[in-house]
């Protein structure tokens, strides 16, 4: 999908936030938000799980603490659910009009959760994800990353901890090295900022990261 112009609507443009626990992903969404629509582009701010109101009930069941028992697959199996819905009823129009979508995780975060920390299978994934979404991905991934530790230390500090949060710390750091292997396998798209810097210093490496992308693009 091209960036340029087409006629005088601008080409919709896909972008993701991704990180592990506690990184920051709430407040940098407002500062990517922020640099587009400074530009005077039309941005939709949306989630994954979640962003349409099966998905939202979707979500529910995934971070629900009663559902431990939860097998991998079928967690993974939810998630496209939840996010074939999203794709039609919120990605794909908002694209076609032009529009900056800003998503809060997306299919790398699958592949993190699921594969890296469930250690589901990269084939079985991606043979989902094909499916569901084709080779729509996003044009931009921001990767938010901090130590683990660290991350989960902040997260703690937000209330009750939902499913995910509560899997452990081993399972968080396998998660985090799956997403840095994201990173090495898809360097042209996945951009890895560094969360553990303060806010204010987090967003700038992001909008540097924007310039940079648009000077490319």
């Amino acid at each position: 999908m091209s960036h340029s112009e087409t006629g005088n609507r601008p080409a919709g443009l896909f972008i993701s936030l991704e990180g592990g626990e506690g990184a920051g992903k709430s407040t940098q969404l407002a500062a990517v938000r922020e640099w587009y629509e400074q530009r005077g582009r039309e941005v939709l701010v949306t989630r994954q799980p979640g962003g349409t109101a099966l998905s939202e009930k979707i979500r529910g069941l995934l971070l629900d603490r009663e559902h431990d028992g939860m097998s991998p697959l079928a967690e993974l199996l939810l998630l496209f659910a939840d996010r074939a819905q999203f794709l039609d009823e919120v990605v794909r129009p908002a694209l076609r009009e032009g529009r900056v979508v800003i998503c809060d995780r997306f299919t790398d975060s699958t592949r993190a959760y699921q594969g890296g920390g469930r250690d589901l299978d990269r084939d079985t994934i991606e043979a989902v994800a094909r499916v569901v979404h084709g080779d729509l991905e996003p044009h931009l991934t921001l990767l938010l990353d901090l130590p683990v530790s660290t991350g989960l230390a902040r997260a703690s500090n937000r209330g009750e901890a939902d499913r995910m949060e509560v899997a452990g710390q081993p399972f968080h750091e396998r998660v985090r090295r799956a997403y840095l292997a994201l990173a090495e396998e898809f360097p042209d798209r996945i951009h890895v900022i560094d969360a553990s810097l303060p806010p204010a210093q987090v967003s700038d490496a992001i909008r540097n990261t924007l310039e940079h992308f648009h000077e490319q693009h």
